[in-house]
């Protein structure tokens, strides 16, 4: 008796395909306004985040580089702002994303949903200092040295921000298995035995 008024319940609280589809909406409504108020941080501190924290790598191995488009650094810039505030706005958007999810879990597996938002942000940017302090200075010294004296290496600076996003957000990744791991263990799809 006591199974069919739990089972009444959980049919109350089940929310209907239009009502997950608002929760949805509002859960990105959410995750955007802290992405565009990311963005406006990220570029009130473009020129020091740019001369002083990109721009590093590229002086500390002697690369030279260069615009090659009619207002190639404004665009640029605009596009770090933009990923920038993707950046600082993650953690709003794992806790976004975990809200929408927490419904369909069981309540002793919506205990982890603040710990899981903290570790998931603490992995994503642990991934991107990784990058930044040990992959950059390795790929970016390797593709200044490389190849014949006789050239010189000059890197547009469109490619050379291409090269600096794309192996951030690559190591951020990689390091976001080790929290897709644990949840997947504490779900149970990965288990001792299947590993």
């Amino acid at each position: 008796e006591q199974n069919l008024i739990d089972e009444d319940e959980e049919h109350e609280g089940a929310m209907s395909f239009l009502q997950h589809l608002e929760e949805l909406r509002w859960r990105f409504v959410y995750s955007l306004i802290g992405v565009v108020i990311g963005t406006i941080v990220t570029w009130i501190f473009i020129d020091f985040l740019v001369d002083n924290i990109l721009l590093l790598p590229a002086r500390t191995a002697n690369i030279k580089l260069q615009n090659l488009k009619p207002f190639g650094q404004l665009f640029i810039f605009m596009q770090i702002a933009i990923i920038g505030g993707i950046i600082l706005s993650i953690p709003n958007i794992f806790y976004q994303l975990w809200k929408f999810i927490a419904p369909a879990l069981k309540q002793n597996e919506k205990k982890y949903i603040s710990l899981i938002v903290v570790f998931s942000s603490i992995c994503f940017l642990s991934g991107i200092a990784f990058a930044y302090f040990v992959m950059l200075p390795l790929t970016l010294q390797f593709a200044g040295e490389f190849g014949s004296v006789a050239i010189e290496n000059n890197f547009a600076i469109s490619e050379y921000f291409s090269i600096i996003i794309s192996v951030m957000l690559a190591a951020a990744l990689v390091f976001e298995l080790l929290m897709l791991s644990f949840l997947l263990s504490k779900i149970g799809i990965l288990t001792p035995q299947l590993m």
